[in-house]
């Protein structure tokens, strides 16, 4: 197994990227997410939460937290992702593609009508929205402009697809998105795939926990950008520049982690 010891001197060149420190779990999961299919044996987990300086022990634990809460399961040694974990790596997968439907000037409206639902009902149904890029009107209430499916309707919500009458349709974008902020982080995300991209293909193990950070930051803007229709966007929308950066960067780490794996 190789060991290299991970220290801020690495990330000192990604700060700003507003990622946590990697703990067990989000190695495993960053890990899993990116894979198809999503299982890894248990050795190969461990030696890349290494890389993090995580301990073997700290990793085992995490994974057997993992399997008892459904986010994981295990075989023979084999770890998968399980659960609402595979609904997210679908979201994360549309995240990547831009969408290709023209847009007729209809919306996707979605509203809650439980009168009394959980907190778990309502985090569910937050959390599906967001996963789908609607924007939050109200709390109960979430819409978009309909060039994307449907989002998935869990009990007591009412889905809607069709035209809305709007005062100014500018205003309520910018209501519902913060398009300069999105911007902005855009624009920050492909100054670091670039800069960091001839690093990828040295395929230097010691620099992996710097590729993962700065991919888990792609991935999760991607997840949520909302892939507006061209109509809406301000000019010279710089996410879309970001996904073909991002796939070729992705294909070259994709490439060092199978090795990385093949050697565990």
């Amino acid at each position: 197994m190789i060991h290299f010891k991970f220290t801020m001197n690495t990330m000192s060149n990604i700060e700003g990227l507003e990622i946590e420190p990697f703990s067990a779990r989000s190695v495993i999961l960053s890990a899993l997410l990116g894979l198809h299919p999503p299982v890894l044996p248990v050795q190969a987990l461990i030696g890349l939460a290494v890389l993090f300086d995580i301990r073997p022990g700290t990793t085992r634990t995490s994974l057997s937290r993992m399997v008892a809460n459904g986010e994981l399961t295990v075989a023979e040694g084999q770890y998968a992702l399980a659960g609402r974990l595979l609904e997210r790596q679908r979201e994360q997968d549309a995240g990547r593609r831009a969408t290709t439907q023209e847009w007729n000037g209809d919306w996707i409206t979605a509203i809650a009508s439980g009168d009394r639902r959980t907190m778990a009902e309502r985090r569910a149904f937050r959390r599906a929205m967001v996963g789908s890029r609607l924007g939050e009107l109200r709390p109960d209430i979430w819409l978009r402009p309909a060039n994307v499916d449907n989002p998935p309707r869990p009990a007591e919500v009412i889905i809607t697809r069709g035209a809305i009458e709007v005062d100014d349709t500018a205003e309520l974008v910018a209501r519902l998105w913060p398009l300069a902020a999105i911007e902005a982080r855009s624009q920050r995300l492909i100054h670091m795939l670039t800069a960091h991209r001839a690093e990828v293909d040295r395929q230097d193990d010691r620099l992996l926990p710097t590729t993962f950070t700065i991919s888990a930051a792609v991935v999760r803007f991607l997840r949520t950008e909302p892939q507006l229709p061209p109509d809406l966007l301000p000019n010279d929308w710089s996410a879309l520049e970001l996904r073909p950066l991002y796939d070729d960067f992705a294909r070259a780490f994709d490439q060092q982690l199978q090795r990385f794996f093949a050697l565990e």
